[in-house]
């Protein structure tokens, strides 16, 4: 489980550095990708940076990503993951930062000897009272 929350923290760790590169190099060659941004599926091609590094340059510098809550299941070559995780960034043009807690789903196969992402969902709750505003104010409890 070790190689694996090495891959997990290893990529937030590369996402504040800003590389884009390296972060994809935790991930299956294609995977399946549903991130907290439009569309509903990203196309999940570990092969192309282009589009990670374009949004990573949206902000005045890297992005910080903590990984909090931690939770790993391994079942032979294969694993998920579950974590609430914490965006803090200032957005370019912007004096302040923000914080937003968000929740992380991960599937995980090992390939060639390697733990490498193969499937990633990132969601946040939305309101219930028919605004359907998404809950970016939320933090983690207890």
């Amino acid at each position: 489980m070790d190689e694996i929350r090495n891959v997990i923290e290893g990529k937030a760790a590369r996402l504040e550095q800003g590389d884009a590169e390296a972060i994809l190099s935790y991930y299956a060659p294609t995977f399946v990708e549903f991130t907290l941004a439009p569309p509903l599926q990203q196309p999940g091609d570990g092969r192309d940076p282009a589009p990670l590094a374009d949004w990573i340059a949206t902000f005045a510098a890297p992005p910080r990503r903590e990984v909090t809550r931690l939770e790993i299941t391994t079942d032979g070559d294969v694993a998920f993951a579950t974590s609430l995780d914490c965006l803090t960034a200032v957005p370019r043009g912007a004096t302040e930062s923000f914080s937003m807690w968000f929740r992380v789903t991960l599937g995980l196969r090992r390939i060639d000897g390697r733990w490498l992402i193969t499937h990633e969902h990132e969601s946040v709750p939305f309101e219930m009272d028919g605004s359907f505003r998404a809950s970016t104010g939320l933090t983690p409890v207890g």
